[in-house]
């Protein structure tokens, strides 16, 4: 089979298409012939690491497809159109899915569609309601609303709880497609102090509830936008991981519950029981098109290199996403 590998850790000019034996599933897997995959900053880390001792060389997390082979410990039959996480592996004509891991895709979503959902809505799912415990009609703060996981958590935080959704971005493309999504209040974090514009729009109460990607840069913000018992997850630290002086007194004065969380090192029950949840509770929203997944481009199989170049320049809105 045709798959995608790095020839050696570097840019996206390192990523190159060969052949590679078709993986085999064990009895707790599904064979899925790929149709469509998300491309993820995961995969950018990757590519810039040293793949060659690993067990799978093959990047690629997230996957839309056609179940090729079942096993009978599953309840999805051979010819199911399927989309999950995997474990590497989806940069390639066929992948392996552990059975309950897999989500059946809404009858009216394409496979392009489908490959933008799984690692950005079950994110934002697992941060919004699992973590950060979001109730119904309370407000959160989201970073970078026009990142995948950003889309998808203002979707899900209104769709689910009715959630009085605050969004940070960087231009005013990514601000209206937030405000078109849900978001009722929309912030420019390069052109307005972000934890003013908060206090303002909540009579200076704060938010109950922050998803952080962006970690150090915006710490002191972050705690005077939080209102007393807020809650915190921290996702990411795209404005760095160290934070110079922490209050310990103003977290314990408001009593904010800070947490910290990466979905990938997740072990496959964690997984598999989100994916489970998550499914249940969306798929109408899906099929009534009340959650729609966001793509800003999709590439072809040979063009992965432009693909990860685009990623990196951090213009896109929503998801990119690579067909087969």
């Amino acid at each position: 089979m045709k798959a995608i590998i790095a020839k050696q850790p570097g840019g996206a000019e390192q990523l190159q298409i060969t052949e590679r034996p078709s993986p085999i599933p064990n009895g707790k897997e599904l064979l899925i012939k790929v149709e469509a995959v998300g491309v993820n900053r995961l995969d950018v880390i990757k590519r810039e690491s040293n793949t060659d001792h690993l067990e799978q060389p093959i990047l690629g997390v997230e996957v839309a497809g056609v179940v090729e082979k079942s096993n009978p410990n599953s309840n999805i039959d051979k010819g199911t159109r399927v989309m999950g996480l995997v474990s590497g592996g989806a940069y390639a004509e066929y992948a392996l899915i552990p059975s309950d891991r897999a989500m059946v895709i809404p009858d009216n979503l394409s496979y392009e569609q489908a490959a933008a959902i799984p690692e950005v809505f079950l994110t934002a799912y697992q941060t919004l309601f699992w973590l950060g415990n979001l109730q119904e009609d309370e407000t959160v703060l989201i970073h970078a609303g026009g990142s995948g996981v950003g889309t998808a958590a203002i979707q899900l935080a209104k769709q689910l709880k009715g959630a009085n959704v605050i969004i940070t971005a960087g231009t005013t493309e990514k601000l209206n497609t937030a405000k078109t999504l849900g978001a009722s209040y929309c912030i420019n974090y390069k052109e307005q102090a972000f934890d003013q514009e908060v206090l303002q729009a909540t009579d200076d109460r704060g938010v109950d509830l922050i998803l952080d990607f962006i970690g150090a840069s915006y710490w002191e913000k972050n705690l005077a936008s939080l209102s007393v018992d807020g809650r915190w997850v921290l996702i990411g630290t795209l404005g760095g991981s160290t934070v110079e002086q922490v209050s310990l007194t103003e977290l314990m004065t408001k009593r904010i519950q800070l947490t910290g969380t990466l979905l990938t090192p997740r072990n496959d029950q964690y997984k598999a029981k989100l994916a489970t949840e998550f499914i249940a509770e969306t798929s109408k929203l899906f099929k009534n098109n009340q959650l729609k997944p966001v793509i800003d481009r999709v590439f072809n199989f040979d063009q992965m290199s432009q693909a990860h170049e685009y990623m990196e320049e951090n213009k896109n809105i929503g998801k990119i996403i690579v067909k087969l």
